[in-house]
């Protein structure tokens, strides 16, 4: 049966198929550590108690019906109130829409900016800009980073492919790296985008960047760092991406907003409204709720950001302890999100059935069955399989799990020669 070429080119998530035996796998009775879900376990990590209080309250109440299509007003008041307070960013009610989490609202940045053959660029790795590239029919340009650079890209990498280009898309904290942008890193990047949108003529689409900050409130020690606060005249080029999933631990609650030009916030709410993308209203009325409570939002964050940080700093730690034992790995010590970017350098080496680790996803299925750990290679982020890198995630996996692993992981890589 013939069916769209979109739908017969399109490639499914790495991150699903591990995801996948790894749930096969505990459903048998294994153990093993789930790294790979940018996800939380809400045994774990509940979601803020006057949140859960208030969407039983929001359904208790009746507030089911449809919610507006750009989101609830008092949600988008909140939001407009907190942005302006947590990062002095000065947007109205109206140029802020809410979605059924990010994912919709990157989606329809794309689709409001991207035409078929546009160039779009972003760095790798980096979450979904591939897909997203995809499903918008645009020229890519994967701008490949660096360990050194903490798998940033810097203005230089940047800057060759700035002509005729539509979109930049970046993210800090980066997921999957948990690292993100210095003041000058970004700033840097900033002044290339200005410099190129000055240089277009008035017939020619500008230069556009999508900011995802997901991740924004789950810092540890550094400072978080945005464009239009760095630069106000980026504001008419900037479209913020952020929501409740990750800081709030609000994964399933599914609340999303994004805030930028009126123009493109305006055709991303048209597109939205045939899709049927929006938040469930009692999530939204409960969202707007927490957020008039800076004080337990502060509360609620600067504690879950804390066993976040602890868990990374964990796992880090054990990460170096085998490197000074002679192990072929490296970690990024861990700056911000729910992850930790891990080398190993085993690609190459032979299992102790015989058969030789081919790529990282190889690897990847060994530590699944010999150690019981299951991590995300960053060839489901964009690079090359034969890249040794890996996202490690702690929101799905308790400090206690986390400390068992390690024994294991040393074991089976013991085992690789």
């Amino acid at each position: 049966m013939k069916i769209s070429k979109l739908a017969a080119n399109l490639i499914g998530s790495e991150i699903i198929k591990i995801g996948n035996q790894v749930n096969d796998l505990k459903a048998q009775g294994a153990e093993i550590a789930n790294l790979t879900i940018g996800d939380l376990n809400s045994n774990i990590y509940p979601i803020p108690d006057l949140l859960k209080e208030e969407i039983q309250k929001a359904y208790q109440n009746n507030l089911t019906n449809y919610p507006p299509a750009n989101g609830l007003l008092s949600l988008r008041k909140a939001i407009s109130k907190d942005i302006k307070n947590r990062w002095n960013l000065d947007y109205s009610e109206n140029d802020i829409l809410v979605a059924g989490g990010s994912r919709p609202l990157i989606y329809a940045a794309f689709k409001t900016i991207v035409d078929p053959d546009d160039k779009v660029i972003y760095p790798v790795p980096s979450w979904n800009n591939n897909h997203y590239s995809y499903l918008t029919e645009a020229q890519k340009v994967e701008v490949e980073t660096t360990a050194e650079n903490n798998f940033l890209p810097t203005a230089a990498d940047l800057k060759p492919h700035l002509k005729g280009a539509v979109l930049i898309a970046l993210c800090s904290p980066l997921n999957p790296t948990g690292t993100m942008f210095t003041k000058q890193q970004l700033a840097e990047i900033c002044e290339l985008i200005l410099e190129e949108n000055k240089n277009r003529s008035d017939g020619e689409k500008p230069l556009y960047l999508m900011y995802d900050q997901i991740y924004a409130m789950l810092t540890f020690g550094g400072k978080h760092f945005d464009p239009v606060s760095l630069y106000p005249e980026l504001k008419d080029y900037t479209i913020y991406i952020d929501g409740a999933s990750k800081c709030f631990a609000a994964t399933g609650i599914r609340v999303g907003w994004s805030f930028g030009p009126s123009l493109i916030i305006d055709k991303m709410k048209a597109l939205l409204g045939h899709i049927g993308a929006w938040a469930p209203k009692p999530e939204q009325e409960a969202v707007a709720v927490l957020l008039n409570h800076p004080e337990k939002v502060d509360k609620f964050v600067n504690h879950f950001k804390g066993e976040i940080a602890e868990s990374l700093t964990v796992l880090h730690n054990g990460i170096q302890n085998l490197k000074h034992k002679g192990f072929s790995v490296e970690s990024i010590q861990p700056m911000g999100a729910l992850y930790l970017t891990v080398e190993l350098d085993y690609i190459g080496k032979t299992k102790p059935d015989g058969n030789v680790i081919a790529d990282s996803s190889d690897l990847v299925f060994y530590l699944i069955e010999e150690a019981g750990i299951a991590l995300v290679p960053f060839s489901a982020f964009g690079n090359s399989r034969n890249m040794p890198w890996f996202r490690a995630s702690a929101g799905g996996v308790s400090l206690d799990e986390i400390k068992n692993m390690l024994p294991r992981l040393e074991n089976a890589l013991i085992k690789l020669v």
